[in-house]
């Protein structure tokens, strides 16, 4: 990923940007990251990311770095509230919440989050467009401004054994990741992880909606690639978690307006 401070130190000094907090206390930070969590799970269901009891996303805690905040199985993404979401251990019990872990949540969560301790959060659904492009075995190109925040930033899980519950097939995935930001599941979906659950949730957004103008534009033609070098420089000014977190603002204000009920 692109380095956060190069993009700070750009920043005009004049001006006053939104930026993500510091805590006092840890306490403080682990609250923070679930109302984030749950912001994302509503955001999740009113984009129609949900596909029956399939698709999580985590936040590791900040205090037991080996547990993860996840939401609960069985519960749809519109109605989860922060009293709902549940904490895993790294056997992969609840140690915090009333209701089970998906199985599948934990094995490939757990495994991303033990391969990238850099990792804050990762964000998986079975999204219709992510699916799509997951069918084809093919990775995003770069035919748009967007989507070269995933270029030469993004693997390939080039296999589909049936649905993850074995915690070897979890340890597959985060190879395949790597030190990316986000990874195609072939057959299945998308898979994103960030410093932050805002840049882990942008990064998903972007990542489908991406795949969505990639399967149109090779359906309307041939799509005309962004030249290598500009791919890159783009990458440089569009990819690093910052600007993930700064993309995904706007959302979260609009569904904390629409649905304060999340924070209860």
């Amino acid at each position: 990923m692109a380095n956060d401070e190069d993009f700070l130190d750009k920043l005009p000094t004049d001006l006053i940007f939104r930026l993500p907090p510091n805590f006092d206390t840890v306490e403080d930070e682990r609250r923070h990251r679930k109302e984030r969590l749950t912001a994302a799970l509503r955001v999740f269901g009113k984009f129609g990311f949900e596909e029956g009891v399939a698709g999580h996303i985590t936040a590791r805690d900040p205090e037991r770095t080996d547990h993860f905040w996840v939401n609960p199985f069985g519960m749809s993404f519109k109605h989860v509230k922060v009293s709902d979401l549940i904490l895993v251990n790294h056997t992969g019990q609840v140690v915090e919440g009333r209701y089970p872990v998906n199985e599948a949540a934990f094995a490939i969560h757990s495994q991303v989050h033990q391969a990238r301790p850099d990792v804050v959060a990762a964000a998986h659904s079975h999204s219709t467009h992510g699916r799509a492009l997951s069918a084809l075995g093919q990775k995003l190109q770069p035919i748009t401004q967007d989507v070269c925040a995933f270029y030469e930033d993004h693997g390939l899980f080039d296999d589909y054994t049936g649905v993850v519950t074995d915690l070897e097939e979890g340890k597959r995935i985060a190879a395949a990741l790597g030190d990316y930001k986000a990874v195609i599941l072939r057959n299945h979906g998308l898979l994103t992880v960030g410093d932050t659950v805002d840049a882990a949730a942008w990064w998903f957004i972007t990542m489908e909606r991406s795949s969505q103008v990639q399967l149109l534009a090779q359906a309307a033609g041939t799509p005309v690639p962004i030249e290598p070098e500009n791919a890159k420089l783009t990458h440089s000014q569009i990819g690093n978690d910052l600007v993930g977190w700064i993309n995904y603002q706007p959302l979260y204000d609009q569904i904390t307006r629409e649905q304060p009920d999340l924070f209860d």
